[in-house]
């Protein structure tokens, strides 16, 4: 990214010519090699005036797209902008939703904050109250929600550092947990939460990209107290980034993501472990079938990450581990939706198959993969998709689900309308790096970011955030609640703010190469408003192969 000092005129007349040539992508690019950074460019946009009008609802077929991001009168907001978008579901009572994204307040600026709605009524009507904290740069917005429906919320400031915040009613309002910047952190960071009732019960940990607050590496961080403190970082082998993280059954948890080629599935036994150092003691090479690649149709952003989860179904697939990813084949310039599977805690995974169904063509591009496993086992995912389109760049929310581990996939089918992914740029060329999706025992609760709405200002349509119910039969009925969480035996101890010890990288284990691995089973079919920070210095990244000039 760079800062742009055209007139907001000659910023129209350029996002009108780029969506009108839209079939003319932007060269792609290697995560690993080069990377658009998170960073403040533009100071926060007065907003002379506010305009309002409907919001959007877009039905296609069976499935309906729910606008999420609208006022207090629940009408679409003119001329901002929203992407990036995670969601979190209350799993006692999955008519409680929140969602979290990348907040700009008007096109004309790439000043973003961290934006918020959520819903009682699973999904029909979103509430936006405001942003995390006002005038505050904020970005890649991370959701997630503990077994007894309380949400937590990772924001990541300008500085490369973060904050962790909670709510404790169904995302209507948020407690920020520490003072800025001091859940550590880094760029393209996720966080998952130890909801067994184990000894790491309640924990939480994360991974970021190598682009840090507190230093140089692919870095891993814990919390024993329910996110208020964060434990020094510790540099995790292979250095696998843009991906997630999840904990199995037994506590172990795993962190998939690519290191500079291959992509790798790294586990940590003893994380779980409030009194020991996290390490890492196994790490396996993955094939997912080709490499994230960012630029194209999303051109100053992703085309994917690495997504992992884990079966806690309690049935045969349970602690079964998947990985889906848009990678780029060999010998492509789009991507195509990959997933593998590991049947033996991550030792050996599968050959990577194709979840996008329609004949290969290197003119198409399926984006934004992700998916979500249910409490059954049912595996859901969703991705845009170009299939459609005459252009080759206009794009569709599809579905696929499996009730099989994965072993095969039902027919691919659109759940939206189509929309021109090149317009609504606020000042920034792409449209988020993520979408995200939870599931239930009849569904999928899917977070993703469009652009239906048009502005009659610009003549250009608006990024804004939708929510989608999708399900293997449509109408979907509403989301339903899973088996009833039953308390441990143990509290999770009152979070208590302590000095946190320095740990020790732990060295880098021998790589397990990848084996073909066979499914063993088949499944059943606000706050008050806080001073902006004095940011910190930004840390010198980590030696990296010599990048291309960033964008």
């Amino acid at each position: 990214m760079r800062v742009l000092n055209y007139s907001l005129f000659t910023c129209l007349i350029l996002l009108c010519g780029l969506g009108a040539a839209s079939a003319q992508l932007a060269p792609a690019w290697k995560p690993h090699q080069k990377r658009p950074l998170e960073k403040y460019d533009n100071p926060p946009a007065y907003i002379y005036r506010l305009e309002s009008s409907p919001r959007k609802i877009s039905h296609f077929g069976p499935f309906v797209s729910y606008q999420v991001n609208v006022d207090a009168s629940g009408q679409n907001i003119v001329g901002d902008a929203a992407n990036e978008c995670a969601i979190s579901v209350d799993p006692t009572n999955p008519g409680k939703m929140a969602i979290g994204w990348r907040q700009f307040n008007t096109v004309s600026s790439n000043f973003r904050q961290g934006g918020w709605g959520y819903t009682i009524d699973g999904g029909v009507h979103w509430t936006f109250p405001g942003v995390l904290e006002d005038n505050v740069f904020r970005s890649d917005p991370v959701t997630g929600s503990d077994e007894t429906g309380t949400f937590f919320y990772l924001s990541l400031l300008e500085t490369f550092c973060e904050n962790m915040y909670r709510s404790t009613n169904g995302g209507q309002s948020w407690t920020e947990l520490q003072p800025n910047g001091l859940a550590e952190g880094g760029d393209k960071q996720w966080f998952t939460i130890d909801k067994t009732c184990g000894p790491g019960h309640g924990f939480q940990y994360q991974s970021s990209d190598g682009i840090n607050c507190s230093g140089s590496g692919v870095q891993f961080q814990r919390s024993t107290d329910g996110g208020v403190t964060w434990q020094a970082p510790i540099v995790i082998p292979n250095e696998p980034t843009d991906g997630t993280l999840d904990v199995d059954s037994n506590g172990n948890l795993f962190i998939g993501g690519e290191g500079f080629s291959p992509f790798y599935c790294v586990r940590s036994t003893n994380a779980q472990f409030g009194d020991q150092t996290p390490t890492f003691d196994q790490v396996t090479q993955v094939n997912m079938g080709g490499e994230l690649t960012g630029g194209g149709i999303n051109p100053a952003g992703l085309a994917g990450m690495l997504f992992l989860a884990i079966d806690h179904s309690g049935g045969p697939t349970n602690n079964n581990i998947y990985m889906l990813a848009s990678v780029e084949p060999p010998g492509r310039s789009t991507t195509d939706v990959m997933f593998v599977r590991s049947t033996d805690g991550g030792a050996t995974f599968s050959a990577p198959q194709k979840i996008n169904d329609d004949p290969v063509n290197p003119s198409k591009w399926h984006w934004f993969g992700t998916f979500s496993v249910a409490p059954t086992g049912r595996l859901d995912a969703v991705w845009y998709d170009t299939r459609n389109a005459a252009n080759n760049t206009d794009s569709q929310l599809f579905y696929s689900y499996s009730t099989d581990a994965g072993v095969t996939w039902s027919p691919n089918v659109a759940v939206s309308n189509a929309f021109n992914p090149f317009e609504g740029y606020p000042m920034q060329n792409k449209i988020g790096d993520y979408i995200t999706m939870v599931s239930d025992e009849t569904g999928g609760n899917v977070a993703y970011s469009a652009t239906f709405n048009l502005n009659p200002n610009t003549g250009q349509h608006e990024e804004d955030v939708y929510y989608v119910r999708v399900c293997p039969d449509p109408p979907c009925p509403q989301p339903t609640p899973g088996p009833t969480a039953i308390p441990c035996s143990t509290a999770t101890p009152t979070p208590t703010v302590t000095p946190t010890p320095t740990s020790t990288p732990s060295p880098t284990p021998t790589v397990t190469p990848t084996a073909t691995a066979t499914p063993t089973a088949t499944a059943t079919p606000t706050t008050t408003p806080r001073p902006t920070p004095t940011p910190r210095s930004i840390p010198t990244p980590r030696g990296r192969p010599t990048p291309r000039p960033r964008p």
